[in-house]
This record gives C-alpha cells, structure tokens and sequence, in this order.
C-alpha cells in the first residue's frame, strides 16, 4: 500500500537530538531494572549489590553499541555526519571534550567487539560487556567462575532486558527520511 504522504522529513541535527535524549531517557527509566536483574540472579551465589548510581560504564556500553548501528541503517555520509552531531551532543551533556569521548567509545565499541567475538549480535555484546565491566565473574557458582564465562541463563535474561536499550532504526527510517 503506497502512503498518500510520504515519510516526514527531519534535519540531521534533530536525528541526533532525538537519539541521545530517548537513548539518556531510556537509559534513565531503565537502568534500576537492569540492577534488579543483575542483584537478583539466581545464577549468583551472593548479590553483586551494584548501585543505581553506578550507572557510567551502563551508559557507555548502550550509546557504544547504539553508535555502532548506524552506518548498518544510513548511506550517503549520513551516518559519519549523524555520528559526529551525537558525539558532540554526548560531550555537552557530560561536560567532557569531544574528542575524549570518541575515543572512549570506540574503546567500548571494541571492548564490546572482543568479549563477543566471534559473533557481531551487538546485543549479546552489550549483556557480555556488562558481565565483564562490573565483574561479575566472582558472583557466579564455582563452575562458571572457573571457565570466566556468564552462566547461560543469566545472559539470557540480561539479553531480553538489554533489547529495550537498541534504538529502533527500522521503525525510525519507515517514519522519517533525513535530510
């Protein structure tokens, strides 16, 4: 069925805008329950106690793994473009130099690429990166301690909770067609 409309048209400025406040906002309402999942494993033999307010390497893994699936949804430069304008968004609202920041999050971005490796499933990758940066190793029962890998079942679940911190390009690019 043709649209009688069309797409709306938005400004690469606005794209950005968009995507860091949904993604903080998100991130926001939705960390606490990420330290329930996490504080309430089963899998762990004794509660990390991670805090709500320990919430900074979170944050860069979501915008890390985020940033990484734009050029997979933009052509024509706009992903370079949109990704600089989100960066430059990012180092106003933490106060840190652009250029810092980049290079932070391409750290996270192979951090994320490394502990994932072989496969590219960035959302497997985020839950991975989790295990790793709050070290949660030393929670798990004697067996998955010893192999230094995330009890199955936990990742599992750590997964399904991470799938609500992917921005959703699909649907955005079925709305909108950046200009």
């Amino acid at each position: 069925m043709f649209k009688i409309f069309g797409k709306k048209k938005i400004q690469e400025n606005i794209v950005a805008n968009i995507f860091v406040n949904s993604i903080l906002d998100t991130i926001d309402q939705g960390f606490p329950e990420i330290v329930g999942v996490i504080n309430d494993a089963p899998e762990f033999t004794t509660s990390p106690n991670i805090a709500e307010t320990d919430i900074d390497c979170f944050t860069l893994i979501v915008f890390a793994a985020n940033i990484s699936y734009i050029p997979q949804h933009l052509n024509n430069s706009k992903d370079d473009r949109i990704t600089n304008l989100i960066i430059s968004k990012l180092s106003r609202v933490f106060d840190v130099d652009q250029e810092k920041l980049e290079n932070v999050i391409k750290d996270y971005q192979n951090f994320l690429i490394k502990v994932n490796h072989p496969s590219k499933n960035m959302l497997y990758a985020m839950s991975k990166g989790i295990f790793r940066k709050y070290n949660l190793n030393g929670f798990q029962d004697e067996y998955f301690k010893n192999m230094n890998s995330p009890n199955p079942m936990f990742l599992k679940r750590l997964d399904e909770a991470m799938d609500n911190f992917l921005w959703n390009w699909d649907s955005f690019n079925q709305k909108y067609q950046i200009s």
